[in-house]
């Protein structure tokens, strides 16, 4: 018999909704409401593709060349994309997490972030899953329990879908003003204005749009929450919302994710890429020190 390269699933249900988080990244591997799929699903058998549902931690995304410089010191990271040069997605998106908390509706999941090459802090990380009737509403904490001041930014990299509807006709609305200018290897070299290829405010029919953008400039509500929205054309709408701490969304559309001719990520972030090296919207904690961001599903049927 052989292991499940995502780790141990861990299952939450309720009267109308169910969830599997898998141990490995604390992945979001399924989401169902009134049976209907909200996350593209993908084999028994198969290690987690393109990141699908991972937490990105200690960064999101990318640093160029893996290098960075903080409180004076020049650090040098593993480079984790060799193909463009870069250290991705951070130090947990293939770590072992811990159940701390398990019942039939909620999930709490653990790991630190060690000491190690190019990045001498010590992070505790907790994720808190908890399902709703109509979504899934997640709760990250991290604490500094090391000696020294660590820079921190966070992401997650959830994909979403309506079961039954080509994401193709699905149509993408976002709010965010501005978005970033990549070179060939993925980094921002400048921000800018959004623009009839890639302004998201309107509506966009994702069959129509080639995505990889980091957006700012996100529209809030009064509970500071950023909403983005896949609309399908009978009606029904999922829902991504993220807190005022996750300053960023990354949206990306890929046809490379298995069994999906065109899949789509809506990705809180809580920096962009190259946080680490520009030290754009990058978090500081003190030792003792925490954070806590949220951010959450919804099914509008």
């Amino acid at each position: 018999m052989t292991a499940d390269p995502t780790g141990h699933r861990f299952p939450l249900r309720t009267d109308h909704a169910s969830a599997e988080i898998a141990q490995v990244g604390a992945a979001l591997r399924a989401l169902t409401v009134d049976g209907v799929d909200l996350v593209p699903r993908y084999a028994d058998d198969a290690p987690t593709p393109a990141a699908s549902g991972v937490v990105l931690v200690p960064w999101p995304n990318r640093i160029r060349d893996g290098r960075y410089t903080f409180d004076g010191v020049e650090r040098q990271l593993a480079i984790s994309e060799p193909a463009l040069g870069n250290a991705s997605h951070g130090l947990l998106r293939f770590g072992t997490y811990q159940p701390i908390e398990h019942t039939a509706d909620r999930l709490v999941l653990g790991a630190d972030v060690v000491p190690q090459t190019g990045y001498p802090f010590h992070l505790r990380t907790r994720v808190t899953f908890a399902l709703q009737p109509d979504g899934l509403h997640v709760t990250h904490v991290i604490e500094n329990v090391g000696a020294t001041v660590a820079p921190v930014a966070l992401g997650v990299h959830p994909y979403l879908q309506i079961g039954g509807v080509d994401t193709a006709d699905l149509v993408v609305q976002s709010t965010g003003t501005t978005t970033l200018v990549l070179d060939d290897r993925k980094i921002p070299v400048d921000e800018v204005s959004v623009d009839e290829t890639n302004d998201l405010r309107a509506g966009r029919r994702l069959g129509d749009a080639s995505l990889d953008n980091g957006y700012r400039g996100l529209e809030r509500d009064a509970e500071g929450h950023a909403r983005h929205t896949l609309t399908a054309p009978d009606g029904r709408v999922v829902e991504l919302w993220q807190d005022d701490g996750f300053r960023w969304a990354q949206v990306f559309t890929t046809d490379r994710y298995p069994g999906q001719p065109l899949a789509v990520a809506i990705e809180p972030m809580t920096a962009p890429a190259n946080a680490f090296a520009s030290g754009l919207d990058l978090d500081t904690l003190d030792p003792g020190a925490s954070l806590t961001r949220e951010w959450g599903i919804v099914f509008h049927s």
